[in-house]
């Protein structure tokens, strides 16, 4: 039967999605935009990889709609871009890795200034006392791949409990893309031994209450990192 009483019978019998169903499909694609990103981040898609919908969903053990809504989050963000027939990850120059790196040192700094502002209690010092003691066994341990994780879970309690959460929100997204480059070069860095040591640092002016400190230290830190990146970048050999 079609006409205006069938078309009103199939919507009446068309599911409407209840706020817990929505709940639970923005769940999943936040899931899987963290687990395509973390692909990105840490090099199993490489950059100028084809990223593929149909293979992803199948890898990912899922449907094709969610793994789409995850990658048009991606392009938006800049870790994926548009390629032939579809999308490939984003590739590194090393004049997107220095512009990278200078808004996260102003984002972090900022934040790190907030943190020791707003007096963490003992449960937020204990997560950072934590995170360099984390630091400090994998480098220890002569462990590149550890201190490197370890360094990025430091830098992203500095910003997660700074305080602000669109600040958070902003330098979370930055400080995922500089993980890239941190992968890419802690093997061919010196011991960063003093990355180590400013952290720490950095801990010690929060638990004063001293934001001026914690925010010159971390300034002090990321000049210093500035400086060593650039030769890194030559090594690297990436272009622009």
């Amino acid at each position: 039967m079609t006409g205006p009483a069938a078309s009103r019978r199939r919507f009446l019998h068309t599911q409407i999605p209840t706020p817990a169903h929505e709940a639970e499909r923005q769940s999943l694609v936040e899931g899987l935009y963290e687990a395509i990103k973390a692909r990105i981040v840490d090099g199993r898609l490489a950059p100028g990889a084809k990223v593929l919908e149909a293979e992803l969903a199948l890898a990912l053990g899922t449907s094709r709609t969610p793994v789409r809504e995850a990658l048009i989050r991606l392009q938006s963000e800049g870790f994926l871009e548009p390629a032939p027939r579809g999308l490939r990850v984003t590739p590194l120059s090393a004049q997107d890795i220095r512009e990278i790196n200078e808004v996260l040192a102003c984002l972090e700094a900022e934040a790190a200034e907030r943190l020791a502002r707003r007096h963490p209690g003992p449960a937020e010092m204990a997560l950072l006392d934590a995170a360099i003691a984390t630091m400090d066994r994998a480098l220890e341990g002569e462990d590149r791949a550890a201190w490197a994780e370890a360094d990025y879970r430091f830098h992203r309690l500095i910003i997660e409990l700074c305080g602000n959460r669109h600040l958070a929100q902003i330098a979370r997204l930055f400080l995922d893309k500089a993980h890239r480059v941190r992968l890419l070069t802690t093997p061919l860095r010196e011991r960063p031994v003093y990355a180590n040591v400013n952290h720490a640092a950095v801990v010690e002016a929060v638990r004063r209450g001293d934001p001026q400190t914690a925010l010159e230290i971390h300034r002090a830190h990321k000049r210093r990192w500035s400086a060593e990146l650039e030769g890194l970048l030559r090594r690297l050999g990436l272009p622009g």
